[in-house]
């Protein structure tokens, strides 16, 4: 399983999606999988990477999180969760999402 994390420098929200990552990797059997890192800083790259806004997790080049609208430009992302519109998802919807990957 190859896992990136593609976030802005300035977002707010990439750190804690890290540590969520983890701890939902961990849940679910994959503790040991690395997270690569990515800054995404242009336009142009946004576009190529398919990133759809600040944090964008991909699983093996595909978006945990599919309907994301890819972004033309480096920005954050919004994400649902069960208590409203927030900048990360929960650990839960992590868990979930993987697992579902995993299957």
């Amino acid at each position: 399983m190859d896992i990136e994390l593609l976030h802005i420098d300035d977002c707010p929200s990439w750190v804690e999606t890290r540590r969520r990552l983890e701890a939902a990797l961990s849940a679910t059997g994959f503790g040991d999988t690395p997270i690569r890192l990515r800054v995404v800083t242009t336009g142009e790259e946004a576009a190529r990477l398919r990133f759809a806004g600040s944090p964008t997790i991909l699983i093996d080049g595909a978006d945990l999180f599919p309907g994301g609208e890819p972004a033309l430009d480096v920005a954050c992302r919004v994400y649902k969760t069960p208590t409203g519109l927030a900048g990360l998802p929960t650990t839960e919807q992590l868990i979930d999402a993987i697992s579902s990957r995993a299957e």
